[in-house]
């Protein structure tokens, strides 16, 4: 009894080491998540960011250098073509006139003045002739009835008078002429400090209107202060004509066409908006995107069908361009594929079995993609297969 004990027992421990063993050795079973074939409606959308803008918008410069008067515009305001003030622009202050420059405008004042003085006396004097010369026409012309002088003689006189009356009137106009140099020289020592002693009363030379009617975009230049000619004021426009502006891929817009119908998703609201593509523009442009690579994107412009009262200048939507529809296809979730020895496989499990399938694929979007051959409605294939996964090689559904 006691042998057969010890041989039972030892029986026993082979076969728990043999049983461990194979245990230990045997192939496990992968842990895979599986999806299924099946078929149905399919489409290929571009699906990107855009802008709503309005589609014509007005942006208001200055016309001049000159001082700008605070702006009491707020954005949203309305606006009416020809009558809202949108800006007024008052003349310059002149400049602060230093110890040098006052001294030499006060001596070019008082040259001015001086110069008016002269040109008074020059006047008393050009009368004096005057009168000197019609006092001696007038004896002359008595004596010429007595035949005592002859007419050429008289006519001499008549021509000293005619010159006398021109020389006054040259003196007037000298004394009018410095005048208008002294008003200039005390004009020119203007300071700022004496404009503030006397605030402009309805000097303003310039009234900007709006040029369209509207409502206020956006106010840029709002508190007071001196503008240079050019400078921009704010922008005007309808927020009831707005557009979308999408940049796409370049590869992306080669596959969309004016007329193309599109969605507006995520702008908001509850329910999508119907846009019609108005223009795909002829030149890309470069631009990083997040990653730090540079694309090459172009700019494809939206008309709106509806336009909502909540959606405004500015606003973030979502642009879905249909540019591949079918109303049944064979798909396969895209999770399914992956590239080996340069084609499209997948691993189709049978039973508890995994087996790789080349596979040929058409169309694919964003979740799916259209199978042409290699595989049948129905059949289940592993999503995201990982590198331990080879032929054959035994799964079990992850749940």
């Amino acid at each position: 009894m006691n042998i057969n004990s010890k041989r039972a027992g030892l029986l026993a421990l082979v076969a728990l080491l043999v049983a461990g063993f194979y245990l230990a050795m045997r192939e496990k079973p992968v842990l895979v998540d599986i999806a299924q074939v099946h078929s149905g409606p399919m489409e290929v959308t571009i699906d990107e960011e855009g802008i709503t803008q309005v589609r014509d918008v007005y942006a208001i410069s200055s016309p001049i250098a000159g001082h700008l008067d605070r702006s009491l515009l707020e954005e949203g305001q309305a606006v009416n073509a020809g009558e809202t003030i949108v800006a007024s622009i008052h003349p310059m202050d002149p400049p602060l006139l230093d110890q040098r420059t006052t001294t030499e405008l006060a001596a070019a004042v008082e040259a001015a003045h001086s110069s008016v003085v002269v040109a008074e006396m020059s006047l008393e004097q050009a009368r004096t002739a005057l009168s000197l010369s019609q006092s001696e026409y007038a004896r002359a012309a008595k004596l010429g009835k007595t035949s005592l002088i002859t007419e050429s003689e008289l006519d001499k006189y008549s021509s000293d008078v005619q010159l006398r009356r021109a020389e006054v009137a040259s003196a007037r106009a000298v004394i009018r002429l410095r005048e208008a140099e002294l008003a200039s020289a005390k004009a020119r020592m203007i300071q700022p400090v004496d404009l503030q002693a006397n605030p402009r009363a309805g000097d303003c030379c310039v009234h900007i209107t709006a040029p369209v009617d509207g409502v206020v975009l956006e106010v840029i230049t709002r508190s007071e202060q001196a503008v240079s000619a050019g400078t921009l004021i704010a922008r005007v426009g309808n927020p009831r004509l707005l557009e979308v502006v999408v940049d796409l891929l370049s590869s992306d817009a080669t596959k969309i066409r004016p007329g193309d119908g599109a969605i507006l998703t995520e702008w908001g609201g509850g329910v999508d908006l119907n846009a019609v593509v108005r223009r795909v523009e002829p030149s890309a442009f470069t631009k990083v995107s997040a990653l730090g690579i540079e694309e090459q994107r172009v700019n494809t412009l939206l008309d709106i069908e509806t336009t909502p009262e909540e959606l405004g200048h500015g606003y973030r939507v979502v642009v879905r361009v249909t540019v591949w529809s079918k109303e049944n296809t064979l798909q396969v979730p895209i999770g399914a594929l992956f590239r080996n020895g340069g084609s499209w496989s997948v691993f189709v499990v049978q039973g508890d079995s995994a087996f790789m399938r080349k596979v040929s694929i058409g169309q694919m979007n964003q979740t799916h993609a259209e199978v042409l051959d290699g595989l049948l409605v129905d059949e289940n294939v592993i999503l995201y297969p990982n590198d331990v996964l080879e032929h054959e090689s035994l799964v079990q559904p992850r749940t």
